[in-house]
């Protein structure tokens, strides 16, 4: 959505610039190639992790898959997600926990930290945390990021915008630059 090839061109630049790698979510299976021609991983979000026509057409393509945990699913479900990729033909998945769906208003959703130690027992799959997501609070993702690392995540994913308030979407669970940069300076230092 949003500015279409534009912002996959501008997401190219960046990452030519400052070589970061480009991960972007593929919405749907007309866009799969388009995607990949300016991507280096092709993430398929939450609510569609089990549109199989999606993996499906992801399983064929050569690009690294991030697989975001649906908002109400089971870890066996997200586990068969994955394998379905695999079966498919894309050995390259990496999983990502980013919350479920819960009563609770305080929070975006649920972030499963248990799933996310299970997913690493069940699977030979790396697996990342998404606090922003998982939280939809700025203030909650530097602590829930050290949880995540220390339930056995590989990474983390944390959104970051230079003005959270005036973000078109997901202010609220964005970190200022400066924060971000704290947070990795911190993540791996003594409680």
């Amino acid at each position: 959505q949003g500015l279409g090839v534009d912002a996959l061109k501008l997401l190219r630049e960046a990452s030519d610039e400052t070589g970061l790698p480009v991960v972007t979510e593929v919405l749907g299976t007309d866009d799969v190639d388009l995607v990949a021609e300016y991507a280096d991983m092709l993430q398929i979000g939450a609510r569609n992790m089990q549109n199989f026509s999606l993996l499906r057409r992801i399983a064929k393509c050569s690009r690294p898959v991030m697989l975001k945990r649906g908002p109400s699913a089971t870890v066996k479900e997200w586990m068969l997600a994955a394998e379905y990729l695999i079966a498919g033909g894309n050995p390259n998945v990496v999983l990502c926990e980013r919350g479920v769906k819960s009563w609770d208003t305080e929070t975006r959703n649920l972030f499963d930290l248990a799933s996310l130690a299970l997913a690493r027992q069940l699977s030979h799959l790396p697996v990342i945390a998404d606090p922003s997501h998982g939280t939809g609070r700025r203030d909650l993702i530097p602590i829930m990021s050290r949880a995540a690392i220390a339930a056995g995540a590989d990474g983390i994913m944390v959104e970051v915008h230079p003005c959270p308030e005036r973000a078109l979407s997901d202010g609220p669970q964005s970190l200022e630059p400066e924060q971000f940069a704290e947070l990795v300076r911190g993540l791996f230092a003594p409680l």
